[in-house]
């Protein structure tokens, strides 16, 4: 029998829009990553305008800055600090949320369950894991 593995939804709602959640971190992990905003949006495989337009949401519903420009044009953008603190603390709450609904589920349960980043984990592709251990890559 393949393990179970928890899948939660989790995220912070402000009157009738998302606070933030998994998506908005995954945005700014994404600019982050890509120093873009269009990039980011296009490694989601979302618009420019659907991912401009969830950052101004959140950036609205939370009262500051996410992401600032980094200075011309071509510059590309980062995260402010902010930025940086919201996400890393919604990963923490959602880190600490799901340890605990693990741990539930394998008391109740009675059987190991996994949660989804450990899946991840052990679910590499072939291709995937060869490229990482190359070395200089």
């Amino acid at each position: 029998m393949k393990t179970p593995t928890v899948r939660m939804h989790l995220w912070l709602e402000s009157g009738e829009s998302v606070y933030f959640g998994m998506g908005r971190l995954m945005l700014l992990d994404m600019i982050e990553e890509h120093g873009s905003l269009r990039k980011a949006a296009e490694a989601m495989g979302m618009s420019y305008r659907a991912a401009w337009g969830k950052l101004r949401a959140t950036e609205d519903a939370l009262g500051v800055v996410l992401v600032e420009s980094s200075g011309t044009r071509r510059g590309g953008c980062h995260l402010t600090q902010a930025g940086r603190r919201i996400r890393d603390r919604f990963r923490a709450w959602f880190t600490a949320v799901e340890k605990v609904a693990v741990d539930q589920a394998q008391y109740i349960f009675a059987e190991r369950v996994q949660s989804f980043e450990e899946k991840k984990r052990t679910t590499v592709r072939p291709a995937r894991l060869a490229a990482e251990l190359r070395p200089g890559m």
